[in-house]
């Protein structure tokens, strides 16, 4: 059982960490400057606590997400986890990935070409497929071969990092100079694990039931023991990979992470840490994109007369077809959604470990998800550039609006005011 933990708690560190992992925190690391500790420990709580607790939420209840999201209300179920899946699936994190991947380990040794994409998006989705149809033999392939080399390669960068980066650190931008734990909170949403975390849950289970776990205590303590293996290596990367961005700050701009961590690697190793990199980045998202697509064809295949490879199959084409459209339209059109659907992810998941202490009160889920929805669906409209004067004049008001979680107090207002309508029905009554 020891071993199956490991292995599993290794496919999960290999499933959570994928493209927005790599580019995300060296971009941290070089704007929090002086600040950094106090700003990657806000982007470990999104980035890594809330994920855990994701996958750990999902081994309390048998239908996946859409058994939490049910407690809101049946239809809010079915539209919200299926946009979830979708976000985080064909949409925006399996092209994303795919994307990235090629940008990182295939332009710096080539000339960019439309065409040289769409070639290496053709032979990224077709082994993506193959390896995720066979979902119950996923784990053995990730946790036991691909995660180990993924590891290695990333030791040896971070180790790099730590010994032969001597640039100076910089003064933090203004963000980080002012509320450095608040703005790397609202950064780890970018990495898209909280949500990923309600997908992959599903695998995890599945990968402990194909090995005879089979009460709900067993498979809620095997899925936190697993949870903590994957958490505590991704707070060991994200802190050596920000470490890196913090070592980089008076070297020159950059447009992204992917662009600090390549020249980071260049200068350690050369034209060998060019070739690691992409080794990482390659690795990194092929076997997030597996994990996503076997989750969308898992979550699917329950819902429609498709069948599981079918479904893979669809989903496999929708992201090559995303792919191809280019790395900065996918990401310009995905995070004003991801502001949107966070914060309310974050509160169901908060919600279901608070479940007993209000008796799973129906009320009490629509009251919270209410109020955060109203507020994020604001912070969504406005990332994606539409104005509204009025309505922010407004929600300037609210506590920590300017740190990015203004959805926090309407939350507990919500939650709190379900609850007060929840006992004054007759008591019998739970929804």
């Amino acid at each position: 059982m020891k071993k199956d933990v490991w292995i599993i708690g290794f496919m999960l560190f290999a499933l959570f960490f994928g493209a927005g992992n790599l580019i995300y925190p060296p971009t941290l690391g070089l704007e929090s400057g002086t600040t950094y500790w106090a700003a990657i420990a806000g982007f470990i709580i999104t980035g890594v606590g809330l994920p855990i607790m994701a996958v750990t939420a999902i081994s309390t209840v048998k239908n996946g997400a859409a058994e939490l999201a049910d407690r809101v209300h049946p239809l809010f179920g079915a539209i919200f986890t299926a946009v979830v899946y979708l976000a985080i699936g064909p949409f925006f994190g399996i092209p994303r990935a795919a994307t990235v991947a090629f940008e990182m380990s295939v332009e710096p040794f080539t000339s960019v070409s439309p065409f040289l994409l769409f070639l290496f998006t053709i032979i990224f989705f077709l082994l993506v497929y193959l390896v995720s149809i066979n979902p119950s033999k996923m784990a053995d392939r990730i946790g036991e071969f691909l995660t180990p080399l993924l590891l290695l390669a990333i030791v040896i960068l971070c180790i790099g990092g730590i010994l032969l980066l001597d640039g100076g650190t910089q003064n933090p931008a203004s963000a980080y100079a002012t509320a450095p734990s608040f703005t790397g909170f609202v950064e780890g949403y970018l990495t898209m694990d909280a949500i990923g975390g309600l997908a992959f849950g599903i695998i995890v289970i599945q990968a402990f039931n194909d090995r005879g776990v089979s009460s709900r205590k067993q498979l809620i303590s095997a899925t936190l023991k697993a949870g903590v293996i994957a958490g505590i290596g991704l707070s060991c990367v994200y802190a050596a990979l920000g470490w890196i961005g913090t070592r980089m700050g008076t070297s020159e701009t950059f447009a992204n992470g992917g662009d600090i961590l390549a020249a980071a690697a260049d200068t350690m190793f050369g034209h060998f840490g060019t070739m690691l990199l992409g080794i990482i980045v390659a690795l990194a998202c092929f076997t997030t994109s597996v994990g996503l697509v076997a989750a969308c064809a898992q979550f699917f295949h329950k819902r429609t007369p498709l069948s599981y490879k079918q479904i893979a199959a669809v989903v496999t084409i929708v992201s090559f077809l995303i792919a191809n459209q280019g790395l900065n339209t996918i990401i310009r059109v995905s995070v004003p959604v991801l502001t949107f659907i966070y914060p309310i992810v974050i509160v169901l998941i908060a919600l279901t470990f608070l479940n007993r202490l209000f008796g799973g009160a129906a009320y009490v889920y629509r009251g919270a998800i209410l109020m955060t929805g109203v507020v994020s669906l604001y912070d969504g409209l406005i990332d994606f550039g539409i104005s509204m004067p009025a309505l922010t004049s407004m929600m300037e008001h609210l506590p920590f609006f300017a740190s990015g979680i203004g959805w926090l107090v309407p939350a507990l207002i919500g939650g709190i005011g379900g609850y007060v309508i929840q006992r004054n029905r007759t008591p019998s009554h739970s929804g």
